[in-house]
């Protein structure tokens, strides 16, 4: 039902949990320790630092992917003796690609083993990638890619095939046959472009299906909430939604005035979007690996670093987690251990 590290990761994570929920806001420093207990290390200790660099700190996914990597520091630093891995959490408050250039140059500077980073704009952050990489300090994208630049490996889903699964899901509640308004945002991200040609090559093999147009606005809730109630206003003949984030449902009454009339269906099965499912307004949620960002790439960091192994692929893509009205209770438990502040 769940992708295949959904129910095993909510285990064992009380203690990465907590220290996610005492973070520093908008990218201060704030290294994160995990495994030991206070003791002098020995003699032969070895500590690794990695980076991680996700796009907002504000947006609760984030905060599953920082509790994921502060896990998989504490996991391995329990399983090795006489090494500490260690997470330093740097993170914009809100999207910035310039702050985000800033965070991975001087995380180079200062010497860490490692940097994991979900990318706002690639072409933006290639030249600091590269410069990371070019100085001895592996490179690993989540969630966002940046496919040109020298990192060693990617982790999340496959973005052109998460955008095909929201217009499948949407193409199946609208019988196959409807008007659709799809909604993005920053049109220089790479994740987001991918996933919209993603829905429109699926919804091509649906003769009944007509894409009305792709529509952009500001990667905020009441941005986002207010650009859907403009366009079904203006072309209240729209059917349904295919929403490749779930941006408008990180507030209230988003969908007041369209779920009456269209079936809606996004990405990001977030604390608030699951309660739109659970009011009958949302059909399907199509999840992400939102912990696995973290957990996964700390581990492909320290297998690169430690072993000397890189993965046997660049791509690595998980599972998609689709969340509707009959497994939403079962899927709201995980929030309770990835993002305590709305998880409840």
């Amino acid at each position: 039902m769940f992708g295949r590290r959904t129910v095993s990761m909510m285990l064992g994570l009380g203690a990465a949990t907590l220290l996610a929920s005492c973070g520093n806001e908008g990218g201060g420093d704030n290294t994160a320790t995990s495994g030991g207990d206070g003791a002098a290390p020995a003699a032969s200790a070895q500590t690794y630092t990695f980076g991680v660099i996700a796009k907002a700190e504000q947006n609760p996914v984030f905060q599953a992917a920082r509790v994921g990597a502060e896990a998989a520091a504490k996991e391995l630093s329990e399983q090795h003796e006489g090494i500490t891995v260690t997470v330093n959490w740097r993170t914009p408050a809100t999207e910035d690609a310039q702050k985000q250039a800033e965070f991975v140059e001087l995380l180079t500077s200062q010497g860490v083993d490692g940097i994991a980073i979900s990318c706002t704009d690639a072409n933006l952050l290639e030249s600091s990638i590269n410069a990371a990489a070019a100085g001895n300090v592996p490179v690993v994208t989540f969630d966002s890619d940046a496919s040109s630049s020298d990192r060693f490996a990617y982790y999340g889903v496959d973005d052109k095939a998460a955008g095909a699964k929201v217009m499948e899901e949407l193409a199946g509640q609208l019988n196959g046959t409807g008007v659709v308004a799809v909604l993005s945002g920053n049109p220089n991200s790479a994740n987001l472009s991918a996933r919209v040609d993603g829905v429109r090559e699926e919804a091509a093999k649906h003769e009944g299906i007509e894409i009305r147009d792709v529509f952009y606005a500001q990667e905020t809730a009441a941005d986002m909430a207010a650009k859907m109630q403009q366009v079904q206003t203006s072309n209240p003949d729209i059917t349904g939604w295919a929403l490749v984030g779930g941006w408008p449902l990180y507030t209230d009454n988003a969908l007041d005035g369209i779920y009456e009339s269209a079936k809606v269906v996004s990405m990001d099965p977030l604390p608030l979007p699951l309660d739109y499912v659970k009011a009958g307004q949302v059909q399907v949620l199509v999840g992400q690996p939102y912990y696995g960002w973290g957990y996964e790439s700390v581990m492909l960091l320290f297998n690169k670093v430690h072993n000397g192994q890189d993965p046997e692929s660049v791509m690595n893509y998980a599972e998609f987690d689709i969340v509707n009205a009959d497994n939403v209770d079962e899927y709201a438990e995980n929030w309770k251990v990835w993002d305590p502040r709305g998880g409840e």
